[in-house]
């Protein structure tokens, strides 16, 4: 049997979630659906849409397609799920899971590559983050959960746009790309999202395209020299405090505010040596594992005539080979961290130091 794919929407109360599922869950777009709700809130999704007074657990719609609002663990409704597929007693594409306002989309994200039965049955394809741009300044400042799911996020949808200006929808974008810059973004009217643009993005798959806003690089570049104390590192002004609403107060729209979800862009010329990177990142994910959200590099290493692809998502990191370097590309290695509060500097001097001694015109003459 096909792998079932599985997105996990995340997002705070407001944002527009529960607008996208009924629309997801009552829509006629020919794609049977099975929505699971991680939900506790007062927002839930059966209030409106499902009978209420329904004891059944597994609620088929009109469309096709299902609402599961299973509350216990998450692995156990989708090996539910699953098992009901096989046996023919249900029909689903895919599967949606909506998590609750609060939660970080971590621990669900690890359940599909940790739990080798879910990995049997599903394949992770994104994680969709809604953000709601009238209360995300204030939720950004005070709610480190809501800082994670942008830095977990694939894609990142902004809702509400129509309630701001200008400006001040602008300063959030900007904001928002610091904290992920490789989650595409898209305004959206309240909940309105094509589905395409919610299914098969393909956030986990191992493949060579590594996505970051071009003009996050742009203005990364100039950093990237001194090693990065570019504007959004004050960490050597001794101005950091828990309460980021404390700071900056009324700077103009360009000013950052100091999130500890921060990303950043490394990249080297010279090809790595493959047993130092190994050690290297392995020390790197046992000691900040926890507060790494999402990174991913297509690299040049030594050796190999082909990129190799490496992501992860907190502990758990994987590397694949990828297609073959192109006669006139340049060899060079990519990488981006998405997470809270990372030591930038370490991580720069420790990738720096398992470049390998040879430059790449050196390694390509000896293959030449």
């Amino acid at each position: 049997m096909a792998l079932i794919p599985a997105t996990i929407l995340t997002g705070f109360l407001g944002s527009g979630k529960t607008t996208l599922l009924k629309r997801i869950l009552s829509e006629a777009h020919g794609q049977k659906i099975a929505v699971i709700e991680n939900e506790f809130g007062e927002e839930n999704i059966d209030n409106d849409i499902l009978v209420s007074e329904s004891t059944e657990q597994i609620v088929q719609m009109s469309n096709g397609c299902i609402c599961c609002t299973i509350r216990e663990d998450l692995r156990e409704a989708l090996q539910i799920l699953a098992a009901r597929k096989r046996k023919g007693e249900l029909d689903f594409d895919r599967v949606v899971i909506e998590t609750t306002g609060l939660a970080d989309p971590g621990p669900v994200a690890q359940t599909f590559f940790m739990d080798d039965e879910i990995a049997e049955s599903y394949l992770l394809d994104s994680i969709l983050t809604l953000v709601d741009a009238k209360h995300a300044p204030q939720q950004l400042n005070d709610r480190q959960e809501a800082r994670r799911q942008v830095g977990f996020a694939d894609q990142i949808f902004i809702s509400k746009t129509d309630l701001v200006s200008a400006e001040e929808s602008d300063a959030l974008v900007h904001r928002l790309k610091h904290m992920n810059p490789r989650a595409p973004m898209q305004k959206v009217h309240f909940g309105e999202v094509p589905i395409k643009d919610v299914f098969d993005l393909r956030g986990f798959n191992l493949n060579a395209k590594l996505d970051i806003d071009p003009d996050f690089l742009k203005e990364d570049d100039h950093a990237h020299h001194d090693h990065g104390h570019d504007h959004d590192h004050h960490d050597h002004g001794g101005e950091h405090c828990d309460h980021p609403s404390h700071q900056h107060e009324g700077h103009g729209h360009h000013h950052h505010h100091d999130d500890d979800v921060k990303s950043f862009v490394y990249r080297a010329e010279r090809p790595f040596d493959p047993a130092r990177l190994e050690d290297f990142l392995g020390a790197v994910v046992n000691i900040y594992g926890p507060r790494m959200l999402r990174y991913k590099g297509v690299l040049h290493m030594l050796g190999t005539e082909r990129k190799v692809i490496f992501q992860g998502v907190h502990q758990l990191m994987g590397s694949d080979l990828g297609p073959a370097w192109g006669p006139d590309e340049p060899r060079n290695s990519r990488m981006v961290f998405i997470g809270i509060d990372l030591p930038r500097d370490i991580l720069e001097q420790g990738l720096d130091q398992c470049l390998s001694e040879t430059s790449a015109a050196a390694e390509a003459g000896v293959a030449g």
